[in-house]
């Protein structure tokens, strides 16, 4: 399934379009390589998303071309998420 495709379905990103601008600005790995929006997805890929100063990893646990919105955090489990804090200090 396509990387903007699988986004959209699993509902980690709400629309495609959004999705495919993020994964072709280089914002989304796919098993440590940076990924377009038509690169592959399959079970078992780890996805890096960086979204601003929040970046997430997930493992890909299924791909289907739909599913029900209760059934869509089930297509993927978070490994982890960190939070990069960039103060600028003035004094």
């Amino acid at each position: 399934m396509r990387l903007d495709k699988y986004l959209k379905v699993s509902r980690l990103i709400k629309r495609r379009t959004v999705a495919k601008e993020i994964s072709d600005q280089g914002r989304i790995d796919i098993n440590g390589k940076t990924a377009k929006s038509s690169s592959d997805v399959k079970s078992g890929d780890e996805l890096t998303i960086r979204f601003g100063n929040k970046t997430s990893i997930m493992k890909v646990e299924s791909t289907k071309e739909t599913v029900r919105k209760e059934e869509a955090e089930h297509m993927y489990s978070i490994v982890s998420e960190s939070y990069e804090q960039n103060f600028n200090e003035e004094a």
